[in-house]
């Protein structure tokens, strides 16, 4: 089985969705489609338009089985939202590859920390964030469902004195 990652567009809207809730549900997690979720109604604008990136994993057949986000926080913060894998293909490697995509993206995009907000119950995800050198820290906020948070510095030899210190949790 061969998965492509590709830029996700509006039309993709109503297959993220139905991926992002039924991965909540399997958790016990709910989705918040008028709040924390709404932001996957239009993912050009809030994604592409504001300054960040929204992809998806497609099968051959062309069904989204996975997504990711980086939204804009600041010319040098993103925060990695809405990484999802379909129950069909977990444990096959799609979650790492995901993440080092929309790292490599957020290098090519310039951001020099990657921040992210997730829930406990997640445990796969969090195992994964913190092979990867993610952090966890305490946050300004965290959205409803979620009781962690995490950052990666992307450059941390870079780190001293520059405006990242302004943007930490």
């Amino acid at each position: 089985m061969s998965w492509n990652i590709r830029p996700a567009t509006n039309q993709d809207c109503n297959a993220i969705q139905q991926l992002v809730f039924t991965v909540l549900s399997e958790y016990g997690l709910n989705p918040d489609p008028d709040g924390t979720d709404s932001d996957l109604n239009d993912v050009e604008e809030n994604y592409q338009a504001a300054g960040g990136r929204f992809d998806v994993l497609v099968d051959q057949n062309g069904i989204v089985v996975g997504c990711v986000g980086l939204f804009l926080i600041s010319r040098s913060v993103c925060e990695l939202r809405k990484m999802y894998v379909s129950h069909s293909i977990r444990g096959q490697g799609q979650g790492r590859r995901l993440l080092e995509h929309a790292l490599a993206q957020a290098v090519k995009y310039g951001f020099a920390r990657v921040e992210l907000e997730t829930a406990s119950v997640l445990k796969e995800a969090g195992n994964l964030y913190e092979r990867y050198g993610f952090r966890q820290c305490k946050p300004r906020h965290l959205a409803i469902r979620c009781d962690s948070a995490y950052f990666l510095d992307l450059f941390p030899s870079e780190q001293s004195g520059d405006d990242n210190s302004s943007n930490k949790f």
